[in-house]
C-alpha cells in the first residue's frame, strides 16, 4: 500500500518537474540575454539581487554611475551630426556667394570704366564739334575784315591764296561785298571761284578742301615766276594799307595759315613790318609774340 502511494506521489513530482524545468530554463535564458543586451535590465537586475538576503554577498554590485540607456541622447546627437554637416554646407555656399560677389564687383567695375571711357569720347567728341564751330566763326570773322577794305586791296590778297581758301572765304562773305571784290579779279581766278561758288557743298567740306589744298600746295613746287609775282603784289598791298588794318588781316589769317602769315612778314620793308608789328601786339600780344619767335627763328 505503501509503496503504491510512493509510487503516485513520484509520479506526480515527476510530472511537476516536467512542466516547471522548461519554464525555469527560459526565465533563466531570457534573464541572460537580458544581461547581456540591456545595461539597464542588467543594472536593475543587480540592485533586486543586492537586496535578498544571502544572495546578496554572491551578486556583484551594480555599475557606480551607471546610466539607463538614453534613446533622447542618441537622437540629440544624430541631429547634432546632421545640423553640424548643414552647417558645413552652408559655409560652403556662403565662401561661393562671397566669390561670386567679388566676379560681380570686378564687372561692375569694368562697367564703370567703360561708362566713364564713354563719357570722355562723348565730351571730346563735344569739344571737338565747338572747335569747329570756333573755326567757322573765325572764317566768318575773316570775312568781315575783307569787307571792310577796298575791294582793289581785298582782291590781290585772296589771289594769293589757294583757290579753295579763297573760295571758303567768299563763301561767308555778303553778295554785294564778294561780287565787288570779285570785280578787281584776274578773269580767269573770278571765273574759277564763281564755278566753285555755284555748287553747294557744306561749309565743312570747303574747309576740309582748303586744308587740302594748302597741303597739296606745299608739296608741289610752284613755278618761280608767278610766285614771285603773286608775293610782289601782297607786299606792295600790305605795305600800302595802315598798319591797324594790315595788323587785323594778318592776325585773322594766323589762324588759318601762319606760315603764309610768317613769309609775308619777312617780305615787308623793315619800317612797314615795324608798324605792323605794333598793331598787332595792341591788339594780340600772345599771338605776335609767337609770330615773332617763329619770324627769328627761321
Amino acid at each position: 500500500m505503501t509503496e503504491v502511494e510512493a509510487e503516485k506521489s513520484y509520479s506526480g513530482l515527476e510530472r511537476f518537474m516536467f512542466f516547471l524545468t522548461p519554464i525555469l530554463f527560459t526565465l533563466v535564458l531570457v534573464g541572460v540575454l537580458l544581461t547581456l543586451f540591456s545595461p539597464d535590465v542588467r543594472s536593475r537586475m543587480l540592485e533586486t539581487a543586492n537586496r535578498i538576503p544571502l544572495l546578496e554577498r554572491i551578486v556583484p554590485d551594480p555599475p557606480a554611475g551607471g546610466k539607463p540607456f538614453d534613446e533622447k541622447a542618441i537622437r540629440e546627437r544624430n541631429m547634432g551630426e546632421k545640423i553640424a554637416e548643414l552647417e558645413s554646407q552652408l559655409a560652403a555656399k556662403e565662401t561661393e556667394l562671397a566669390e561670386l560677389a567679388g566676379i560681380r564687383a570686378e564687372l561692375e567695375a569694368k562697367v564703370a570704366q567703360l561708362e566713364a571711357r564713354v563719357e570722355e569720347l562723348t565730351r571730346q567728341n563735344e569739344e571737338r564739334q565747338l572747335t569747329d564751330e570756333e573755326y567757322q566763326a573765325r572764317i566768318s570773322e575773316l570775312a568781315q575784315m575783307f569787307g571792310q577794305i577796298s575791294p582793289s586791296k581785298a582782291a590781290p590778297i585772296l589771289e594769293s591764296m589757294t583757290i579753295e581758301e579763297m573760295v571758303l572765304i567768299m563763301d561767308a562773305m555778303r553778295p554785294e561785298i564778294r561780287v565787288s571784290i570779285m570785280e578787281k579779279m584776274t578773269p580767269g581766278v573770278a571765273a574759277e571761284a564763281t564755278i566753285r561758288l555755284k555748287d553747294t557743298v557744306t561749309a565743312k567740306d570747303r574747309q576740309i578742301a582748303a586744308l587740302q589744298a594748302r597741303i597739296n600746295e606745299y608739296e608741289s613746287e610752284r613755278a618761280e615766276h608767278s610766285a614771285n609775282l603773286s608775293d610782289d603784289q601782297i607786299i606792295l598791298t600790305f605795305s600800302s594799307m595802315s598798319p591797324d588794318s594790315a595788323a587785323q588781316i594778318l592776325l585773322q589769317m594766323a589762324s588759318l595759315n601762319q606760315a603764309k602769315v610768317l613769309e609775308l612778314l619777312g617780305s615787308i620793308p623793315a619800317a612797314a613790318r615795324a608798324n605792323i608789328i605794333e598793331a598787332m601786339n595792341s591788339r594780340d600780344s600772345q599771338a605776335t609774340a609767337q609770330l615773332v619767335h617763329r619770324l627769328v627763328a627761321r
